[in-house]
């Protein structure tokens, strides 16, 4: 569990300046008084439900229901070697709270602090209100804006973008922003081709106001037309479930489109920053496939020893993978302060995305 690494804390000086009042993704040049404002990563943190499932576990559990598997077969298209479940009962925001309450005591913080929560998921406590009101509640905090994202795993992404604005335009200074899943209340074990891929976590990072760079530039996609390849098609409609509350996915055709976008967005970003690929310290990819992610890595002329790869012992864990990898990375020493991180996912809807920021 992430909760057994040690805490990190990162410090960034923070400035009352008034903003710009543009909602720009990218930098740009201050004029005449108005001093520049920009959003960095203060403090990261996890978390993971105890329960910890191996392949052999899962086989086990899927053969005693008549469905075949094997850890090979799980290991050799996907990666993934094992991933965590929640208990029966445990909420999507119980997990984003305790992710946050790492990020806020590594930034040197305490929630009353906090003037934005955004929590990115697709796996809320209920229809309304916001997981992040729940979570906003349960900080034993009030009045800051709080609401939720909904992108699937590109959902992180998303809500770091709106939070770097937000803080840039003066509308916050000190944002949580996570990503939380308890996917496993979704999944139907009798396909083993989606319940073999998806695990339950939180990550959760600290957005500070800064005088200095922080989030360089992002990107941000969508095309609907794709909505069916991954979705929970089902809905609730007078007080009954209507269609599938289950997750089905046409692997083949996430997995094509996955490969053909995410470098295009990576070099989307970069060019928006005036950096390229050589810039790059560390990427950060959604931790969907370790497939994906070779192939994003060496269209990007990136060695695997550059990339942070989480997806052997999570799964894929939808907006939280990111996240979760980051703080990973932060608490295990691979990622510094002062490193230029990618960050990029895609997701259901289908969305995709990226991030080029200074750590």
């Amino acid at each position: 569990m992430a909760s057994d690494l040690p805490d990190t804390t990162l410090n960034a000086s923070t400035n009352s300046t008034t903003a710009s009042t543009a909602f720009s993704t990218s930098p740009t040049v201050s004029t005449g008084y108005q001093q520049q404002r920009y959003a960095r990563i203060t403090g990261t943190g996890s978390f993971f439900p105890p329960n910890r499932v191996s392949n052999e576990d899962l086989v086990a559990q899927l053969a005693a229901t008549g469905i075949e598997t094997s850890n090979d077969w799980i290991v050799e298209r996907t990666g993934i070697e094992a991933r965590h479940f929640s208990e029966p009962g445990v909420l999507t925001s119980e997990l984003a709270v305790a992710a946050a309450k790492k990020a806020i005591q590594a930034a040197g913080l305490q929630a009353s602090d906090i003037d934005l929560i955004i929590v990115a998921t697709s796996t809320p406590d209920m229809v309304f209100p916001s997981t992040a009101c729940i979570v906003q509640n349960k900080l034993g905090i009030a009045g800051c804006a709080a609401f939720d994202i909904q992108a699937v795993c590109t959902g992180f992404v998303y809500a770091l973008s709106v939070a770097n604005a937000m803080i840039q335009s003066g509308a916050a200074s000190k944002a949580l922003v996570i990503g939380a899943e308890t996917f496993s209340r979704i999944l139907d074990f009798k396909d083993r081709t989606t319940c073999v891929l998806f695990g339950d976590g939180a990550g959760a990072v600290v957005l500070e106001a800064s005088d200095t760079p922080g989030i360089l530039a992002t990107d941000l996609h969508a095309d609907g037309k794709h909505v069916g390849i991954l979705c929970v098609p089902g809905n609730v409609d007078c007080g009954a479930v209507q269609g599938s509350a289950f997750l089905t996915m046409d692997g083949q055709a996430v997995f094509k489109l996955a490969v053909g976008v995410l470098a295009d967005t990576a070099r989307a970003t970069l060019a928006k920053a005036g950096k390229t690929e050589a810039d790059i310290d560390w990427l950060i990819p959604h931790q969907a496939n370790i497939r994906i992610m070779t192939s994003t890595a060496k269209k990007l002329k990136l060695p695997m020893e550059k990339v942070v790869v989480t997806v052997d012992q999570h799964g894929n864990t939808s907006a939280a993978s990111i996240p979760l990898a980051l703080d990973t990375a932060v608490r295990s020493g691979q990622v510094k302060k002062g490193q230029t991180l990618m960050l990029e996912a895609v997701g259901g809807g289908f969305t995709w995305g990226s991030a080029l920021l200074i750590f």
